[in-house]
């Protein structure tokens, strides 16, 4: 299902926020929406709503699917220097690509990170960042093999991978077995997919689905290993009954 030859071959794209992302050709489509653009799609979808949740946690163990551009992970950090949050985090990223971690201290990314710099060029040399309040470990290697062998019990699971059209084993319901045998029991989810398919995926693994209205971005869902206030719930048996015919991704279809 994946390209290695192509894998190498990506081109910058301008954003309409302002900053830039890479296009795929191994999947055919840009590593961030370019229209919700790529810093403020990783803040409005996974960063905000995860720590909001999450604010009373003094430290958090975060699984960000997949690293990429690490957009999430430096927007997290970003975010939480920015407001001066005190909360410890432990970041762990699935990442096959080896040669674009390697290229991330030479990216154009927005001046909000130039003061993470040090951390940026530390995850592009040695994959793995660590000092009293952030550690930051990239897993190289496919992540239905890498996430399997995580040893630790996350908080928050940024699902952000390639498309399911196009990356489909990283939004299947075992995928998602996998990530729900390292949850605890409130963990959140965040993704930017609304598709039926893998909110019944995740419903069929013990997640909740949470509607999430992001600031000037298109909704999203959230999931939930338990019931959130103020979130719109999606009751999906309800769902399941008004459309049948819906289907999780499942590995069979793609193995």
């Amino acid at each position: 299902m994946y390209n290695q030859t192509l894998r190498p071959e990506k081109e910058l794209v301008l954003c309409e926020d302002g900053t830039h992302t890479l296009f795929s050709k191994e999947f055919n489509e840009p590593y961030h929406s370019t229209k919700d653009g790529a810093l403020h799609e990783s803040l409005e979808k996974h960063v905000k709503p995860a720590l909001s949740i999450h604010k009373n946690k003094c430290s958090l163990i975060i699984l960000d699917i997949c690293f990429g551009l690490g957009y999430n992970t430096f927007a997290t950090i970003y975010y939480i220097k920015k407001y001066n949050l005190k909360t410890k985090v432990h970041i762990l990223s699935p990442e096959f690509d080896e040669e674009l971690i390697s290229s991330l201290a030479t990216f154009s990314y927005p001046s909000e990170f130039n003061s993470i710099s040090h951390i940026i060029k530390a995850i592009s040399q040695n994959g793995y960042y660590e000092d009293e309040q952030f550690k930051i470990e990239i897993l190289l290697g496919d992540a239905r093999k890498t996430v399997p062998q995580i040893k630790e019990k996350v908080d928050i699971v940024y699902q952000d991978a390639f498309s399911p059209t196009q990356n489909p084993l990283l939004w299947t319901r075992e995928f998602f077995a996998d990530i729900a045998k390292i949850s605890k029991s409130d963990t959140i989810l965040t993704t930017y997919s609304t598709a039926a398919s893998i909110r019944l995926g995740l419903y069929e693994n013990g997640f909740l689905i949470f509607v999430y209205y992001g600031e000037m971005t298109r909704y999203s869902t959230i999931a939930s290993m338990k019931m959130l206030d103020n979130l719109e719930y999606i009751d999906m048996e309800l769902k399941k009954v008004r459309n049948p015919t819906a289907r999780s991704f499942r590995d069979e279809d793609y193995v």
